[in-house]
């Protein structure tokens, strides 16, 4: 069969075309990646054959970017249209919101919005590190390097950008190009929020099992308020199957995209939210409410209840202690004349009829010692990690850079005293570890795994405001009875 005719034939399976239309969908085929036809092999995705062929056919360039948009655009012929894809989505709602979930899911995976042969490339496992915390470490290997083109393209955009950012509703369907995400395939479900409308949708290269975003419809600033936990909760009510937390509003501290609104969910238990109390916290204003500091690297306040408005007007009063919260001992300081630096990460996730809300405390102050912030990676973690810990990160997922795949097969070379091009950044590190371990062809990997869970612990510790030994535990006190006596 020709490739052409094997991949009109799988959108008509898909379901968004009928048999009647098969002509009518090869000529649509044709206009994208050109007339002349080739065999179609079993070896690769007829989609990825067809790119090849446009390539040859000098339909598109033969460029990373050119490539992506035309992907798009040939699974977005297999993808039912918005309103059919929201229309069958309300549908199982009815029935239940997991089966919802997982059938929308399904599709973005069968559409290729999810980047699943892309995701499989990253590193991932798991650990404990030295100080006892279960953790989880990824190294990115999905996301594509930039295209240059696409880079030049950026440089020299000057004008008003249609969508504003990759998060607005305006992407669904956008074609994309150099510097612009291609967007042919996305799929938006339409719902509302505490009474607004909001988007919800998956991420291409996830990080997590069913990794989704939902989306304010307009283009805002995001912000941490009372409003937050109020859209958490509706969210949670919603869709109880999945978390869902929102990155900090502020910059370092915060995630990448603080121009839009959007919080991160999805189908994964997180090592924090596996993590105990270590000191309860009651409040006498709210008996209804199970409070406590969490056995955790970073700053953690864990709020749960089965009432929802004393969960929200509780974690609301924190929020705003916090943002005004100074103890000049351990360099936390909630303003710098009227720059504020102090704000939380606030994530929810149901067990059974129990809402759990974490608020981790965030602040985003630097020093001439701490350039890129005191409550963050310090400087003899850069090696592995000087990004932002963001959502993800905070509840103990480690998103690496995908650089380390090969800087760190050279530190297991000069381990096992074999020639090696290790980079400098890594020396001090690695001696040390050769110094402690009797290390060998054997237990090499072993050890390299460790390694990098304990760093990433010691990256979670330096973003905490608030340390696991004595000065922090005297910190927490002093926190938790401000607490107490604005609350109570």
């Amino acid at each position: 069969m020709k490739v052409i005719e094997k991949f009109a034939d799988e959108v008509i399976a898909a379901g968004s075309f009928e048999p009647l239309d098969r002509v009518y969908l090869i000529n649509k085929i044709r206009a994208l990646v050109g007339d002349h036809e080739e065999d179609a092999s079993n070896s690769l995705p007829a989609a990825k054959q067809l790119v090849d062929l446009a390539v040859r056919n000098k339909k598109i360039a033969d460029d990373q970017t050119s490539r992506e948009v035309l992907n798009d655009q040939l699974y977005d012929l297999m993808t039912p249209v918005p309103s059919r894809v929201n229309y069958l989505f309300w549908q199982k709602m009815q029935e239940s919101s997991k089966e919802a979930t997982s059938w929308f899911y399904d599709l973005c995976v069968r559409n290729n919005y999810v980047k699943k042969e892309a995701i499989a490339k990253n590193i991932v496992f798991d650990g404990t590190g030295k100080n006892g915390h279960k953790l989880e470490i990824t190294i990115n290997l999905s996301k594509p390097e930039k295209d240059p083109k696409a880079i030049a393209a950026a440089a020299h955009d000057t004008g008003k950008k249609y969508p504003k950012c990759a998060l607005c509703l305006e992407n669904e369907g956008y074609l994309g190009g150099y510097g612009k995400n291609a967007r042919s395939n996305l799929r938006i479900i339409r719902m509302t929020i505490a009474g607004k409308p909001w988007g919800f949708q998956y991420s291409p290269y996830a990080y997590f099992n069913e990794h989704c975003i939902f989306l304010d419809q307009k283009h805002e600033p995001m912000k941490i308020n009372e409003q937050t936990l109020i859209n958490l909760v509706d969210i949670e009510k919603q869709l109880p199957e999945y978390f869902v937390g929102s990155n900090a509003d502020l910059p370092i501290v915060g995630g990448s995209m603080l121009a839009h609104e959007h919080y991160q969910g999805g189908r994964h238990v997180f090592p924090m939210m596996k993590a105990a109390i270590k000191q309860k916290v009651e409040f006498t204003s709210y008996p209804d409410v199970d409070a406590g500091i969490v056995d955790w690297p970073m700053s953690d306040l864990r709020l749960s209840s089965e009432n929802t408005s004393a969960l929200i007007n509780l974690g609301t009063q924190i929020i705003k202690i916090w943002d005004h919260y100074d103890d000049e001992k351990r360099q936390i300081k909630a303003f710098v004349g009227k720059t504020p630096h102090h704000t939380v990460t606030p994530i929810m996730h149901r067990e059974g009829e129990k809402f759990v809300l974490d608020l981790v405390l965030r602040d985003n102050n630097t020093t001439d010692k701490y350039p890129l912030g005191i409550f963050h990676p310090h400087q003899d973690l850069w090696h592995i990690k000087k990004e932002n810990i963001g959502l993800i990160e905070v509840m103990g997922r480690a998103i690496l850079p995908g650089r380390l795949k090969a800087e760190l097969e050279e530190v297991k070379k000069y381990w096992l005293g074999e020639s090696n091009e290790m980079a400098e950044s890594h020396l001090a590190w690695a001696k040390a570890i050769k110094e402690e371990h009797k290390i060998d062809a054997g237990n090499v990997d072993q050890v390299m795994q460790q390694a990098v869970l304990d760093v990433f612990e010691r990256v979670l510790q330096d973003a905490g405001v608030f340390k696991n030994d004595e000065d922090g535990e005297q910190g927490w006190e002093l926190f938790i009875n401000a607490l107490k006596e604005d609350i109570d």
